[in-house]
């Protein structure tokens, strides 16, 4: 089966069996491996990628639910929110080991794009189910704080 959709701004055909999830066809097929797989049920967030502008875990995402979607992954999200996160993760050093962080910042940016002031209830709705083994979450709900606070300079 042969799927067109956008990735990062690029039309892109995939053919794949359409019960390969889409994590499977950006990392082996595509060669975009800044999405992580963790788990494989959905349950860590180291796989999340926006889907219409909406985070996702493309390990449970089907390639063929995908027709004409617009995904973007760690390798292509941008604007005014995506850099404010990046600046404000590498400020405060938020990484340790590092492997969920693209899953980390593709949430976060999810958030800030929706609600430009989280509060903290905020960020642990929108963060909740993105684990983070080196349990760096203080520094993360701190650099989305920052990233808030540079949106608005």
């Amino acid at each position: 089966m042969s799927v067109t959709l956008k990735i990062n701004g690029e039309t892109r055909t995939l053919d794949a069996d359409p019960e390969s999830p889409l994590l499977w066809a950006l990392r082996d097929e595509l060669g975009m491996t800044g999405t992580k797989f963790g788990c494989g049920i959905a349950s860590c967030g180291a796989c999340t990628v926006h889907w219409d502008g909406v985070p996702i875990r493309s390990c449970q995402t089907f390639v063929g639910d995908l027709e004409g979607a617009e995904i973007t992954t760690i390798e292509g999200v941008d604007g005014k929110a995506a850099q404010a996160v990046q600046a404000a993760w590498n400020e405060l050093d938020v990484p340790q080991c590092g492997y969920c962080q693209s899953g980390q910042i593709m949430a976060a940016t999810a958030l800030l794009s929706e609600t430009p002031k989280p509060t903290d209830e905020d960020i642990d709705a929108a963060m909740d189910g993105n684990v983070c083994r080196c349990a760096t979450y203080a520094r993360i709900r701190k650099a989305i704080h920052l990233a808030s606070d540079k949106m608005e300079a």
